[in-house]
């Protein structure tokens, strides 16, 4: 494999220096994927050869920062108080509003993990925030309009705000990346303001800049209508706004087009944005990219096996170890049974609400979900297929984990409540507990309407547990009896066909569903590593620079 010192951007400078721009990283703070992504991309690319690799996100109100180990750093001129705590060296960052000309200060704090300089920035309208993307029910208790599950009101302030403090931030660190990583909408405006704007623009005119959508999802753009609010806060010239219109509205994705090279996190979803009826879903973004000239470069996201290595269980907090490629699954079967021990009479689950139970023995057949509780997730059509199997068949329990659209939480607890002990509703979320139904699992439900990539499909494999996929987007690389289960019909009669042959299988044919588990962990090790993907993603930043040539 080639080393980071041999890879050669189109200047001729060897690839050294590395930002990633991110609202969430796994282990500091997350909501979703992103966080995943971020992490190991990172650490990939730091364990690499003669590279620096520096994260920057938003400090939120609910990190304990001097207990992950991060300091606080001096870097900047200002001095005064942020969220109750006095800073030595900060910074001011123009956030203007369109009547109004004003500033916000913020400081940094430091911390290296795993080779990684990870950046928490400090700020009033971080520290308040108590979820990443949305209010909690704490917040909601203090205020009543901020209704849980909601999105902060300020969504695009803190976008702009993060992304202005990361340029400010290298500018007064005397740092000149070779290229700016920016992850998701959240952070997409960044390259047209390192372009367009002036104190910006000179100091950073060899650097290149990347954007990964990891959801197009209509919704998920990050998208203002405000126009002037954006032409302001943003400080970019209003022609630059104008021209990034998706829908009436100002979209950080069409914005930063111009300025850097763009990837989705799988083949699959780059096609289906840009050459199939599915980019209907993003308000047609893929199309406006591709009027533009801008072909969506797809990186299927990778995942470090070691991180769910079943024969290393006190990583994951397992009961018990087993090793699939040597058909040793003994300690898979003690993870189940513990696991049902925990759901009928063990202590409750610290921060978890329970509804229902599962009766039942080991070898049965166990059918679990772990995800948002949202239309994107399919939890209609999951919901829907559990009713027409509770009755179809007697034997298949279901164990669902997760949070999100009250009326998908109502109908769960209603199933669960009435299921006989045959459906157990966890709400919430907790790492560890995943971990542990990951590898109590026999089959592993992700009915997505539409997914970008899809990681928890990764981990249930790793760990044994067959992934049972709507076959769109990055589920593709789940290969249809041989690596996991595939339907293509968005409709719970199709899942429900799928999900009895798979139980078929789990009961009647073991030395096949061993080949299967087993096949899957191989595919994951030849294709799927982040040590594979990192060369993709070094080749876009290559591409990414040949834009400023």
């Amino acid at each position: 494999m080639k080393t980071m010192e041999n890879d050669k951007n189109m200047h001729g400078r060897p690839l050294e220096t590395v930002w990633i721009v991110t609202r969430e990283y796994e282990g500091v703070a997350g909501a979703g994927g992103v966080k995943d992504v971020s992490r190991q991309l990172a650490e990939t690319m730091a364990a690499r050869a003669n590279v620096s690799v520096t994260v920057i996100m938003p400090k939120y109100g609910f990190i304990d920062a001097e207990h992950l180990g991060f300091m606080p750093t001096d870097v900047g001129p200002w001095s005064g108080e942020i969220a109750g705590r006095s800073y030595a060296h900060g910074f001011l960052v123009d956030m203007n509003y369109a009547s109004q000309e004003r500033r916000e200060s913020v400081a940094l704090w430091q911390a290296t993990i795993n080779k990684v300089v990870v950046y928490l920035v400090e700020a009033e309208r971080f520290a308040e925030k108590q979820g990443v993307y949305t209010y909690t029910e704490t917040d909601e208790r203090k205020h009543a309009w901020q209704r849980r599950g909601e999105g902060h009101f300020d969504y695009f302030a803190m976008n702009i705000l993060l992304q202005k403090a990361a340029l400010d931030a290298m500018i007064l660190l005397d740092v000149r990346p070779d290229i700016v990583h920016c992850q998701d909408g959240h952070a997409a405006t960044l390259p047209a303001m390192m372009r367009e704007i002036s104190g910006y623009r000179p100091y950073f005119r060899n650097t290149g800049a990347v954007v990964t959508i990891h959801n197009a999802g209509v919704g998920y753009h990050q998208e203002v209508a405000d126009l002037p609010f954006a032409q302001a806060v943003t400080g970019l010239p209003m022609r630059v706004v104008q021209a990034s219109m998706l829908g009436g509205s100002f979209d950080p994705f069409l914005a930063a087009a111009p300025y850097a090279a763009l990837n989705t996190v799988s083949e699959n979803y780059a096609r289906e944005l840009q050459h199939t009826p599915e980019d209907v879903r993003t308000g047609w973004l893929g199309h406006a990219l591709l009027d533009l000239g801008v072909s969506l470069a797809g990186i299927t996201n990778g995942i470090d096996p070691q991180t769910f290595d079943p024969t290393n269980p006190g990583l994951m907090q397992l009961s018990a170890g087993f090793d699939i490629q040597k058909g040793e699954l003994a300690g898979k079967r003690s993870c189940k049974e513990n696991l049902l021990a925990r759901l009928s009479d063990g202590p409750p689950l610290t921060g978890i609400e329970q509804f229902g139970s599962l009766a039942m023995p080991a070898e049965e057949v166990l059918c679990t979900f772990i995800g948002r509780l949202t239309e994107q997730k399919g939890v209609d059509i999951l919901i829907k297929s559990i009713t027409q199997l509770l009755v179809s068949d007697s034997s298949c329990r279901f164990l669902v984990f997760g949070a999100g659209t009250a009326v998908f939480e109502a109908q769960l607890k209603k199933l669960a409540q009435e299921g006989n002990g045959r459906v157990c509703f966890l709400k919430g979320f907790d790492p560890v507990l995943a971990n542990t139904i990951y590898a109590a699992g026999d089959l592993f439900l992700v009915p997505s309407r539409y997914e970008p990539c899809g990681l928890t499909d990764y981990m249930a494999q790793l760990l044994g547990n067959l992934p049972v996929v709507h076959h769109v987007g990055g589920l593709v690389k789940v290969i249809d009896g041989e690596t996991g289960f595939a339907y293509k019909d968005d409709s719970a009669s199709a899942l429900t066909r799928v999900i009895t042959r798979a139980l078929n299988i789990c009961r009647h044919d073991p030395d096949r569903l061993l080949q299967m588990q087993q096949a899957a962990v191989r595919q994951i090790h030849e294709k799927h590593t982040w040590k594979q993907v990192v060369e993709a993603y070094i080749a876009l930043y290559q591409q990414s620079v040949a834009l400023i040539a």
